[in-house]
């Protein structure tokens, strides 16, 4: 931070949809944090935004926006292959490191991270906006309670019925994105469950991945741009189990394409000793038995929460300020990166696959 001001100076790279949700909701802060530079790969679109929402650089390179010495922290919002590299390049200039989800293209890459992370003990937080939805809160405030007893296992997912993105693009191509719905939106379920059940630690996984509609150009959704010349080598389905040290165990099931009844909204079961969880959406129900007879009590959203990107927002700029570890850590992202690379090499081989934690 500058001599004589409390404002936390961030660097945005990239100006895509994400960065434009990261100017939308950290200026909704505007006290506690300020954008002096922004960059991405099509200058003319980072040349928008700054005049846009008034920020004072565009840097011509990620590069170059990471060694300004008026940049305290950074925002990483471009394709999948290039968090790794520009998180360890921030960090290495002495940035903390606000990154989108998932945190490495694979766990290799996330290993990088991490060390990377203990090596200059800057702040690292995967952006998993998710947890900080108000019924994701108000949730976690119950299984602190001990409301729902032993969680011993959980089921979460998200099926689009038809929603496969930017045909073609980055998102469909292996080597830039690190997979299809799994590392897409699977990263977000797999973040929430852990976060809901007490952040346990995963040691194996058995799954399988299916590729049935994007070979084809079925399926096809509405975000981004397709390239009809471009190639498709993900999967737009993927299932797995997830098992704990401590004996509890996780359903993940995810898809872009499917042929079934869904509302194509996300959901999470949590089943307890005492009590369980159903949340689907912006909607829930606590479960329970009483009297010999099985309750049902809503769970809403507040018509006046703030949302959960601002409190996302808020939280990262506590961290770097305090120190604190953020919900999201390295770790954190590191451990789904461990189970999607799972999940994929479970896929090829047809066994279950043990974790390998050792950095």
């Amino acid at each position: 931070m500058a001599a004589g001001s409390t404002k936390i100076r961030i660097g945005l790279i990239g100006a895509g949809n994400i960065g434009n949700v990261h100017l939308q909701e950290f200026g909704k802060l505007g006290e506690e944090c300020e954008f002096v530079a922004i960059t991405d790969a099509y200058l003319p679109l980072a040349e928008q935004r700054a005049k846009q929402y008034g920020i004072p650089v565009v840097s011509p390179s990620p590069e170059e926006l990471i060694r300004r010495e008026d940049v305290d922290a950074v925002i990483v919002g471009v394709p999948n292959q290039a968090h790794a590299p520009l998180t360890i390049l921030a960090l290495e200039n002495g940035k903390h490191v606000l990154v989108e989800k998932p945190m490495g293209l694979d766990s290799a890459a996330a290993k990088e991270i991490v060390r990377a992370q203990k090596r200059t003990g800057k702040t690292v937080m995967v952006a998993h906006q998710m947890r900080w939805e108000s019924l994701s809160l108000k949730v976690k405030e119950q299984v602190e309670r001990g409301e729902l007893g032993n969680i011993y296992t959980a089921k979460t997912g998200w099926y689009r019925r038809k929603g496969i993105p930017g045909w073609g693009t980055w998102f469909t191509q292996h080597n830039q994105s690190g997979g299809g719905p799994l590392i897409d939106i699977g990263v977000h379920m797999l973040d929430l469950a852990f976060f809901l059940m007490g952040e346990p630690k995963p040691v194996s996984v058995y799954g399988s991945t299916y590729a049935e509609f994007g070979p084809r150009k079925k399926g096809i959704g509405t975000w981004g741009k397709p390239d009809w010349n471009g190639t498709y080598d993900v999967e737009d389905l993927a299932t797995a189990i997830i098992k704990m040290d401590n004996g509890t165990s996780l359903t993940l099931e995810v898809s872009w394409a499917v042929h079934m009844d869904t509302d194509s909204a996300p959901f999470l079961h949590l089943m307890g000793s005492d009590g369980g969880i159903a949340l689907r959406g912006s909607e829930g129900k606590f479960l329970t038995e009483r009297f010999d007879q099985t309750i049902d009590l809503p769970l809403a959203t507040p018509e006046d929460s703030e949302g959960a990107r601002v409190r996302l927002s808020r939280h990262f700029l506590d961290c770097v300020r305090t120190g604190r570890q953020p919900w999201t850590s390295a770790e954190t992202g590191l451990r789904s990166n461990l189970i999607i690379d799972a999940i994929y090499e479970s896929s090829r081989t047809g066994g279950e696959v043990k974790l390998d934690w050792s950095l």
